[in-house]
C-alpha cells in the first residue's frame, strides 16, 4: 500500500473512531444521569463547559454536577425517570466536533410510564487535552471523561413548535455550532 493511500486509511479511521467515542460519550449521559453519578456527568464537560437547558444555563462542572445531586433530580430517579438520546447525527473537524440529537425524558407516573419532555440537543464538542486529568485520548472509552471528547456545550429546546428547536437540529447536521 503507498503512504498516500495508508494515510488516507488513517485518516479515515481517525474519523471513525472520533465518531464512535464521541457517540459512546453521549450515550453515557442517559445512565450517568439517571444513575444519580454526578462526578460521571459533570466530567463529561469540559471544565469551562456549558449546559444550557430552556429552563436551566448551568455553567462548568460544579453546576452540572449540583444539577445531578439536587433535591428535584433526586426525586426523579426516586420516582423512576429514564433519560434517553437518540442516535447522534456527528460532524468530526480536527479536534472540534458538532452533533445532534433528539432526547426524551421518560418518567414514571402513577404506574406508567409517560414521556415528559421531547428535545432537539446541539453538542459543541472538543478533543480532551491530554493533559487536563479527564479524557486520555482517542479511543480509551472507559469510564466518564475518557471517550477523548469533553462537551463544550450543550443546548437542548423543547420540540414544542418554537422554531429554534428544528432550527439546532438542521444546523447541528450541517455542522453549524449553535450560538457559538
Amino acid at each position: 500500500m503507498s503512504e498516500d493511500r495508508l494515510a488516507a486509511v488513517e485518516t479515515r479511521l481517525r474519523r471513525l473512531e472520533d465518531e464512535r467515542d464521541i457517540a459512546r460519550m453521549m450515550a453515557s449521559y442517559g445512565p450517568l444521569v439517571d444513575g444519580g453519578d454526578a462526578e460521571g456527568v459533570a466530567a463529561l464537560w469540559a471544565s469551562d463547559g456549558v449546559y444550557d437547558i430552556d429552563e436551566l444555563f448551568l455553567a462548568g462542572r460544579e453546576q452540572i454536577g449540583e444539577m445531578v445531586r439536587s433535591a428535584a433530580h433526586r426525586g426523579w430517579i426516586r420516582q423512576g425517570c429514564a433519560h434517553v438520546v437518540g442516535p447522534p447525527h456527528i460532524t468530526v473537524d480536527g479536534d472540534d466536533a458538532v452533533a445532534v440529537c433528539h432526547s426524551l425524558m421518560v418518567v414514571h407516573e402513577e404506574g406508567r410510564y409517560m414521556v415528559r419532555r421531547a428535545t432537539a440537543n446541539h453538542w459543541r464538542l472538543r478533543r480532551a487535552d491530554s493533559g487536563s486529568g479527564s479524557g486520555s485520548g482517542s479511543g480509551s472509552g472507559s469510564g466518564s471523561g475518557g471517550y477523548g471528547w469533553q462537551v463544550v456545550k450543550r443546548t437542548n429546546r423543547i420540540l414544542d413548535g418554537r422554531p429554534e428547536s428544528p432550527a439546532l437540529l438542521a444546523g447541528g447536521v450541517r455542522g453549524e455550532s449553535a450560538g457559538a
